[in-house]
């Protein structure tokens, strides 16, 4: 990398399978587009920090005003630990004007490109997606590590080396999750010319649903009218606890032994749904799909 310009990637691309050639192409694509404007990135990723302080706050005074030592099986400790963690799992899953931006390349017109050059759109806005997580991550890392070492009292041991791979596995699943579930959501943009309002009805349940805004644990005993079935019991079996809820309680030892292979093999299981979910509304969509003009 020279001057925040990528060098020339074609070594790098010749020694892979021609397969991966296209989609390695697309991902420098990305990654220069990204360093060109590292500085307003770096601004945008620094004001995310911010909250951090007020959670801080919120839950001193939460567990304050309530005279208990813990809620729901957290500690103001295990509370602070666990939305930080959260910060980590929504860094990878949150996917920022993902679905707002297909819609709208529906609606305008300009996702005719894809349909006559030989890029496929999923991939291509994966790879935009990945150069986009790797540079937050270059930008963000220096912040997490204070952060993380300023607060390092509000967390207990560190796991063991297995649950360490488990919850970096989470991580990857989580990305992968977040990405497939907004792309096809904004491809309900085929079908209907506005979509804002279905997209801030999304967001909206999944910030409830997937554990960002509080722990998902706080739902247990809420009845759902079925049967010794708690509204917990539900979410559990939903795709929103893994882009928030689910690493952060694998790391924090709060989902072990065979409840962590259930809900990895879960995690994997809604993956490959929406995979294909997504790829049948890409197909589905562009055989109904019109552009004119330019």
């Amino acid at each position: 990398m020279s001057g925040g310009v990528l060098t020339d990637p074609e070594p790098v691309a010749r020694s892979l399978p021609a397969g991966l050639h296209t989609w390695w192409r697309m991902l420098v694509i990305c990654l220069e587009e990204r360093l060109a404007y590292r500085s307003d990135f770096a601004i945008g990723t620094l004001m995310r920090f911010l909250p951090i302080v007020t959670q801080v706050f919120l839950w001193t005074a939460v567990f304050a005003a309530s005279n208990r030592s813990d809620i729901a099986g957290y500690s103001r400790d295990n509370i602070v630990a666990y939305y930080l963690l959260t910060m980590i799992t929504r860094a990878f899953s949150s996917m920022p004007g993902l679905a707002g931006g297909i819609a709208r390349s529906i609606r305008d017109g300009s996702v005719k490109k894809y349909l006559i050059q030989p890029v496929d759109y999923v991939s291509f806005l994966l790879a935009s997606r990945v150069a986009h997580k790797v540079v937050y991550y270059i930008v963000a890392i220096v912040p997490f590590a204070i952060v993380f070492f300023v607060c390092r009292g509000y967390f207990p041991a560190p796991p063991d080396g297995l649950t360490v791979l488990a919850y970096l596995l989470s991580l990857v699943l989580s990305f992968l999750l977040g990405f497939f579930l907004e792309a096809t959501l904004g491809m309900i943009g085929f079908w209907f010319l506005e979509v804002s309002s279905i997209i801030f009805a999304y967001m909206l349940l999944q910030y409830l649903l997937s554990g960002h805004m509080f722990p998902i644990d706080m739902l247990e005993g809420i009845p759902t009218g079925l049967s010794g079935v708690s509204l917990a019991d539900v979410v559990h079996w939903l795709p929103f606890q893994y882009t928030a809820y689910f690493p952060a309680s694998v790391w924090l030892g709060k989902i072990q032994g065979w409840d962590l292979v259930l809900g990895l093999a879960v995690e994997v299981v809604w993956l490959v749904v929406m995979v294909l979910v997504c790829r049948l509304a890409w197909w589905r969509g562009t055989c109904r799909y019109s552009g004119f003009g330019g």
